[in-house]
């Protein structure tokens, strides 16, 4: 017979008696701490009597795969230039892992080719009356580029 469960739902004084009925030999009931924060003092009392325990559980579910020693190399090694990809390679972890540990607002995806200088640019020509096309043509830039540019 069970002497100690996990319980993710609320404790009600139902459930409760659901539970002694079905584990006449219950001596502890683990739950998360946001649940134990919520279960009524009077239940907590009474289930203390009964000689059952109720703790707060810290970490239930899958355990993590990588430790604060690698999420440390990766801060290392992006701090020292490597890309992302480069990371993965060396580490032999994924891509997404490397994105997951790292600790820097750096985001998975394109590089901004354009910059804010140059953004500021096609914005000043097309305000001094420069058309798009001209502006595409000048900068060589691709005309839907200059129209993204000028929503920035």
């Amino acid at each position: 017979m069970k002497e100690e469960i996990y319980m993710n739902k609320p404790l009600s004084l139902g459930r409760i008696m659901e539970l002694l009925d079905k584990y006449p030999n219950l001596k502890k009931i683990g739950c998360p701490p946001s649940l134990y924060s919520r279960i009524s003092p009077k239940y907590l009392q009474a289930l203390d009597e009964l000689g059952v325990k109720v703790e707060p559980v810290e970490k239930k579910g899958r355990p993590k795969k990588y430790n604060n020693k690698d999420t440390e190399k990766v801060e290392l090694l992006l701090k020292s230039g490597h890309t992302p990809r480069e990371i993965a390679e060396t580490l032999k972890i994924p891509l997404k892992s490397v994105y997951y540990l790292k600790n820097s607002p750096l985001t998975q995806g394109r590089k901004i080719q354009y910059d804010a200088q140059q953004v500021q640019k096609v914005k000043n020509l097309y305000k001094n009356g420069v058309s798009a096309k001209e502006i595409s043509n000048n900068l060589k830039i691709p005309i839907r580029t200059v129209y993204s540019l000028l929503k920035r």
